[in-house]
């Protein structure tokens, strides 16, 4: 649906500065995503802090970010619901969802709000599981998988509420030509680093599976085959840009790499025993994926083959994906496990929290139960890896396509 309101230019307002700014987008949306920037940060520092520190409390620093971006989230978009239901015109609520006979919202603040309070309501749980259990040791336990959830809520809402105004392609007619462009554009870059963020919680969710120590296990591939396709391919073509995959790529590896980089450069100290690697600065996950690449590959096929079926295409796609994944993953895991020159501030492989010992012949080797041994074993593997990134990318495809006419 394309909206035009036609005025002569003489009509035209000059614009303020807040205005040019703003581009008529409301504000609700560029808050959305803001907050799915910052759960993401908060979480990852959070995991830094259980590296580093150990301690913490139900409003230690880094879960003050995550809390505060899911609370602006879920009040930004419900202030938003309750003045158009109210106060709002119908023209207003035409553009959005209506719930309950009652209430308008549209489906990314729906997102961000049931994400908001699913966020919120893991605290308590946390810290009641911290006092019962400790520390803990992984990132599925019962109440970070339900902060993760809402998280991920809080960053689909982020997008939705991107692409609903996308979408409806409405000029608004105190712009000109050249100020609707900018908008429109400015959309699709917003979108962009919402999708880049959460690929990011994804790939956070999954790094026990997906870490150097795994690179040479087939395992990864088969879950690296499962996770990204499908969120790159749907998010590459809700952006509607031809390199919408790299450029979501790029934001995350980018994203993801100077969180945990600044954070290298602070001091940390443990305190929770036992110590056995004393460190001075904070500990972090590992260099992150290497993604631009068959996001790369990905978008240059999508542009030659754009008329292609869409099974068909999954198939060329799923194949492409794992094919890259692998011939990059695969020898990228000798550097940045084995090599010395990966073992400094800016790879961080050196990053080694402080329970565990500094000294494990193990800490730079590939493990012998950990690593895929036996071209059957490797053939095998790869064959389901295959099979499981064609129906991700399938997944993907058909997401992004509903993606694109989403409106509300």
């Amino acid at each position: 649906m394309e909206t035009t309101v036609n005025r002569s230019l003489a009509d035209k307002k000059t614009l303020s500065s807040t205005q040019e700014f703003l581009l008529g987008i409301p504000l609700y949306v560029y808050v959305s995503v803001i907050a799915s920037k910052m759960v993401i940060l908060g979480i990852l520092w959070d995991i830094a802090w259980h590296m580093s520190i150990g301690r913490d409390g139900l409003f230690s620093a880094p879960h003050v970010v995550v809390y505060i971006g899911a609370a602006t989230a879920g009040i930004f978009s419900g202030y938003q619901v309750l003045k158009t239901s109210f106060w709002g015109k119908q023209a207003e609520k035409n553009k959005m969802v209506n719930f309950w006979g009652i209430f308008y919202s549209s489906l990314g603040g729906l997102f961000c709000i049931w994400g908001g309070i699913a966020a919120l309501t893991s605290a308590p749980f946390d810290d009641w599981w911290h006092s019962a259990y400790g520390l803990d040791v992984q990132i599925f336990s019962p109440p970070h998988t339900v902060l993760l959830l809402g998280l991920m809520g809080v960053q689909i809402g982020a997008m939705m509420s991107v692409l609903a105004i996308l979408n409806r392609k409405e000029q608004i007619a105190s712009f000109t030509a050249e100020q609707n462009k900018a908008r429109n554009k400015r959309l699709q870059w917003m979108f962009v680093l919402t999708a880049g963020f959460f690929i990011t919680t994804i790939f956070t969710t999954l790094s026990e599976f997906l870490g150097r120590w795994d690179m040479h296990n087939v395992s990864f591939y088969q879950i690296g085959s499962v996770a990204f396709p499908f969120c790159l391919l749907a998010t590459a073509r809700g952006a509607g840009m031809k390199w919408g995959a790299t450029y979501i790529a790029i934001t995350f590896m980018v994203f993801h790499w100077a969180v945990n980089a600044t954070l290298r450069l602070f001091p940390a100290e443990p305190l929770l025993g036992p110590i056995h690697n004393k460190i001075t600065t904070y500990q972090t996950l590992g260099f992150p994926l290497l993604m631009v690449f068959p996001a790369f590959v990905i978008d240059w096929l999508r542009h030659k083959l754009q008329a292609t079926n869409d099974w068909w295409l999954s198939v060329i796609l799923g194949l492409a994906y794992l094919l890259t994944f692998f011939a990059i993953h695969y020898p990228f895991g000798y550097f940045i496990l084995e090599s010395p020159l990966a073992r400094n501030w800016f790879w961080g492989s050196y990053s080694w929290t402080f329970q565990n010992d500094p000294d494990w012949e193990f800490r730079y080797k590939f493990v012998d139960w950990n690593t895929t041994v036996g071209l059957a074993n490797w053939v095998m593997g790869l064959g389901i890896a295959l099979l499981l990134s064609i129906f991700s990318t399938r997944i993907g495809l058909a997401w992004g396509k509903w993606m694109k006419q989403v409106q509300r």
